[in-house]
């Protein structure tokens, strides 16, 4: 994959120039190759890279190539490559053609947005230099590509040990008249914006040196700027003039370029917001349709919540249902429930709060985003959105005369969400149902949500899967908080072996209502009791993903209470919990 470059390198194109002189080579082939070639980058640093970015000039134009690897188990990092490129140049043996590799990455820059495409047919010389072999190629590629939605494409012939058709035209093949390699990125590797483009403003920062100044900050992503401009602040849609400009320029600034910009009026402007041309504003929703590239070691489960980010905002997301599975090297759709590593799929994806944003197809920028894993903040995750869905524009919050505060003060309490976690047989039911009359014979308003109790309705259709389990949970959250809502104090006891899902659950009540109670017994004293005959039935194979056995169980790294089981009864560690809510 091909980037501009904002430096000219003429001392490279000389010396390139210089050493094909010396070596006998035609029009550089040596040092090209090198150029672009991540074994030369490896064997500089001593390391092992996935994506290698090298950097060369022409008099024309400067480059960054992106080199990545083709092997698929490679898809994530010639996914990060194509993601920002502006061409894609592809490799091809002439004496074995089109391989699967070849479809498989002529998807893939489709899916990351790369709008031109060159195919180096290379060895040709082991074919002879045969017109009839490079036809042949080149038309399969050409009608390969037009399906795949390819406009701007061609084919070169070429012998890169001897450098035709590289930098200079090959004498041996007197029978093609197209561009050399370097002629057709050249001609083609561009990435100027179109000036035409409304203006699009990501904020990067609040400028706040004095009281008197509040500056928004940020990188132009489209368009133009000047003093005077209506611009629209999203998502909260707030109209307002441009009242300085501070620039290189500070006549106008256009796309790339970073700016701060003071507003006529005092609006309200955070960091991830999206200043915006007026009459020409972006879209704002909280759900979407987007092509996602998995990248995370486990697995991607619809329901589990990550970080998000798009341009300069973060929120809190989740893929609420996988559409379909995409399959790289046949471009066949297939059903699937989770995504493993280097996987490619369409998925419908929530936020926690509307975000300002234009499809990936119109702009790169404002499209793309990244998703982070919640405990460790890597990168799981990178996609596209093509489009928000209907229903988060038809879909409002209503407002309701009473609240979840006047419902509580009915109750005389304050509303709670004990959420009781541990292995199967630990003790949570046990213990939750003695707290529940407790709390009962107090004279609070309570409501007890079992696991087994749950999946004999709202959740019957859920097995015990990875994915299953995270919508389990996922499901029994959303109630707890309708329950919490209606001024409850509400006893979830479940399993709940991740994290991410009980933090899932803590997010979506107010600071101060969740609780949560890590029934801590060990494994052993688990299986001792075994009450249902689960772990004997589970030893013997007969229950499959049984959690702390074939299934993982995450512990609680910050519970609000623990309960040690095995020092303490029941009913003592019923008390114990009744004294943590009255404290």
């Amino acid at each position: 994959m091909l980037y501009d470059s904002s430096r000219v390198f003429d001392d490279q194109l000389q010396a390139l120039e210089r050493d094909s002189r010396q070596f006998g080579t035609q029009g550089g082939a040596l040092d090209f190759a090198l150029l672009v070639d991540g074994l030369q980058a490896e064997r500089e640093q001593g390391i092992t890279i996935d994506v290698a970015y090298r950097f060369f000039g022409t008099r024309a134009r400067s480059f960054i190539v992106a080199d990545t690897p083709g092997h698929e188990q490679y898809t994530r990092n010639m996914a990060t490559g194509a993601s920002t490129a502006a061409l894609a140049v592809l490799l091809v043996d002439a004496r074995k053609g089109l391989l699967t590799q070849t479809r498989r990455h002529t998807r893939i820059v489709t899916m990351f947005g790369v709008q031109r495409l060159v195919l180096a047919v290379n060895k040709i010389d082991l074919v002879g230099f045969s017109e009839p072999v490079f036809a042949s190629i080149a038309g399969e590629f050409t009608a390969f590509a037009r399906e795949c939605g390819f406009t701007d494409l061609c084919a070169i012939p070429t012998c890169a040990i001897h450098g035709d058709n590289v930098v200079a035209r090959s004498q041996r093949m007197p029978w093609y008249s197209g561009p050399t390699l370097s002629q057709a990125l050249e001609q083609t590797a561009t990435t100027a914006e179109d000036p035409s483009l409304p203006f699009r403003l990501p904020v990067q920062s609040i400028s706040r040196p004095s009281p008197d100044f509040r500056g928004y900050c940020g990188r132009i992503a489209a368009g133009r700027v000047q003093v005077g401009d209506e611009i629209r602040v999203q998502p909260s849609g707030v109209v307002t003039t441009v009242r300085t400009l501070h620039a290189r320029n500070t006549a106008g600034a256009a796309a790339g370029e970073s700016v701060l910009l003071t507003l006529d009026d005092d609006v309200d402007v955070s960091r991830g917001d999206l200043i915006s041309a007026a009459g020409a504003p972006v879209e704002v929703a909280d759900q979407f349709e987007a092509t996602l590239l998995w990248m995370g070691e486990r697995p991607l489960m619809p329901g589990r919540p990550y970080f998000l980010k798009i341009h300069t905002k973060e929120v809190s997301a989740s893929v609420t249902d996988i559409k379909c599975r995409v399959d790289v090297n046949t471009g066949a759709k297939l059903a699937a429930k989770s995504l493993e590593l280097n996987e490619i799929a369409t998925v419908n994806l929530s936020t926690s709060e509307p975000v300002a944003f234009e499809p990936y197809a119109a702009n790169r920028r404002l499209g793309a985003f990244i998703l982070l894993d919640k405990q460790t903040a890597d990168t799981v995750g990178a996609g596209m959105i093509q489009h928000a869905l209907r229903r988060s524009t038809n879909v409002r919050w209503q407002h309701l005369y009473v609240d979840k505060a006047s419902r509580a003060a009915q109750k005389y309490q304050k509303p709670l969400c004990l959420w009781f976690t541990g292995l199967s047989a630990s003790g949570k039911s046990t213990i939750a149902n003695l707290v529940e009359r407790k709390l009962q014979a107090d004279g609070r308003h309570t409501y007890l949500l079992d696991g087994d109790n749950i999946r004999h309705g709202l959740n019957r259709d859920l097995g015990f899967s990875e994915a299953d389990r995270v919508e389990n949970i996922r499901r029994v959250a959303e109630v707890a908080r309708l329950m919490v809502d209606a001024g409850l104090i509400v006893l979830v006891s479940f399993i709940s072996p991740f994290r991410a899902e009980r933090r899932l659950a803590r997010e979506l009540m107010a600071p101060g209502e969740f609780v949560e109670i890590f029934v801590d017994t060990p494994l052993e004293e688990c299986e001792r009791r075994d009450p249902k005959g689960l772990y004997a039935r589970a030893r013997q194979g007969l229950v499959k993903n049984f959690t702390g056995l074939d299934s993982a169980y995450e512990r609680p790294e910050a519970a609000e209470l623990v309960l040690d089981t095995v020092s303490q009864n029941a009913a003592a560690c019923a008390d114990l919990v009744c004294r943590f809510i009255s404290e």
